[in-house]
C-alpha cells in the first residue's frame, strides 16, 4: 500500500480527482490509534464560481485553508455537531476541495464502534461525511494537516474499480446552491452498502 504523492492532488480538474478517489485507502493514526477505510462516495467542489462551496464566498479564515496549495485536510464543523473532513486539491489560489461523504471500514472497527458509541457493526458508522468524521477521529484542529503525514493520508492498494460501478449525481444538502445543486459532482461506487444518502438521479459517471 502507497502514500498518495502530493502531485495527485496539485491536478487543476477536482471532478476527476474525486472519481479516481474512490476505491482508495483514507487511513488516520491519531495517538496510535490506526483506522482505515476504502473511500465509496466523494463530492467535488470547484472553487468561488461554484455557489455550492465555501470558497463562494470568497477567502474568509474558514476557508483559508482551500486556498493553498493541495494535499491537505479540511476539516470543519457542521451544525456544531459534526466534524466534516474534505480533502483541498489544485494549486495556491484555487479553492478546490473534496468531501468524503461514507467510507467501507478495513481496520479499526472497534475503535470507530468506541468513537461513535454504537455497540454492534452496521454500515451506518460511516455512512455519510458527519459518521464518517466521528469514526476516524476527525476534529478541526486537525484542519490544514498534509495528507501525507504519518497522522492522516490516503494510499492506493491496487485495488481497482470499474468505470462503470461510478454513479454521479447531484450533491446532497446544497439546494442553496440554486442551479449548481444541480451538478452531477457526487460520486459514489453502484451497490454499495455504506453509501449514504439518496441513490435518486444517479448515473453512470462519464
Amino acid at each position: 500500500m502507497k502514500k498518495l504523492p502530493l502531485s495527485f492532488y496539485l491536478r487543476e480538474d477536482v471532478v476527476t480527482i474525486a472519481k479516481e478517489l474512490l476505491g482508495k485507502v483514507l487511513v488516520t493514526n491519531w495517538d496510535g490509534a490506526l483506522t482505515s477505510g476504502r473511500i465509496v462516495e466523494t463530492e467535488a467542489y470547484a472553487g468561488e464560481l461554484d455557489r455550492a462551496s465555501h470558497a463562494s464566498k470568497g477567502r474568509t479564515q474558514r476557508t483559508e485553508v482551500m486556498y493553498g496549495a493541495g494535499g491537505r485536510a479540511y476539516v470543519y464543523l457542521c451544525y456544531g455537531i459534526h466534524q466534516m473532513f474534505n480533502i483541498v486539491t489544485s494549486t495556491e489560489g484555487e479553492p478546490h476541495a473534496i468531501l468524503i461523504r461514507a467510507v467501507e471500514p478495513i481496520a479499526g472497527k472497534d475503535i470507530m464502534l468506541q468513537r461513535t458509541g454504537k455497540k454492534k457493526w452496521d454500515p451506518s458508522v460511516t455512512s455519510g461525511p458527519g459518521r464518517v468524521g466521528k469514526a476516524f477521529g476527525f476534529h478541526t484542529s486537525q484542519c490544514g494537516l498534509s495528507l501525507t503525514s504519518a497522522e492522516l493520508y490516503i494510499a492506493d492498494d491496487g485495488f481497482r474499480i470499474r468505470e462503470e460501478d461510478i454513479v454521479a449525481s447531484p450533491r446532497i444538502g446544497v439546494d442553496y446552491a440554486g442551479a449548481h445543486a444541480e451538478w452531477h459532482y457526487r460520486f459514489y461506487l453502484k451497490d454499495n452498502p455504506y453509501v449514504s444518502g439518496t441513490r435518486a438521479n444517479g448515473r453512470r459517471a462519464k
